[in-house]
């Protein structure tokens, strides 16, 4: 890839600044260099922090997302910078787990996209939210997410 494709790119190889909010970060997207070819694209966010909105408590899950490229990739230092903004962010689990699918449905348009949110114990209970745009593309292997349900200290 050219040079070129990246002179639009406002974070990638300098300093940024933290987002204040999910809303105020911006996703960034580099054209896919196999487009039309069916393949998986998977980030995995192990230490993905939320505050609960009614007690201000810290939430953390692991996320794992998996995606079928069209023609853009996300670009994955904005991807960083966008999911470290929620840390000061209020919002239940469901909320932030569907808000990020449906916002890299809306920057990316991906072919199929899903979204493993897999939240630790809150009030003893642990919540997983899962989130997919459709069947899975013919032809592209997609393991599974890896994270095992919790246990506890079982």
């Amino acid at each position: 890839m050219s040079r070129s494709i990246y002179e639009g790119l406002t974070q990638l190889g300098g300093a940024t600044v933290q987002p204040a909010s999910p809303e105020e970060a911006v996703l960034e997207r580099v054209p896919n260099p196999h487009p039309g070819t069916g393949y998986l694209v998977r980030f995995a966010a192990p230490e993905f922090t939320s505050l609960c909105p009614i007690t201000g408590q810290p939430d953390f899950a692991h996320l794992v997302i998996d995606y079928v490229p069209g023609d853009w990739l996300v670009e994955s230092k904005s991807l960083k910078l966008y999911l470290t903004s929620f840390r000061d962010h209020g919002a239940f689990h469901e909320a932030c787990t569907v808000g990020i699918a449906k916002r890299l449905e809306t920057e990316l348009k991906p072919v199929w996209l899903r979204i493993g949110g897999y939240w630790y114990p809150r009030g003893g209970i642990p919540i997983d939210v899962f989130y997919q745009t459709g069947p899975v593309p013919d032809g592209v292997w997609v393991p599974d997410q890896g994270v095992a349900a919790y246990r506890g200290r079982g």
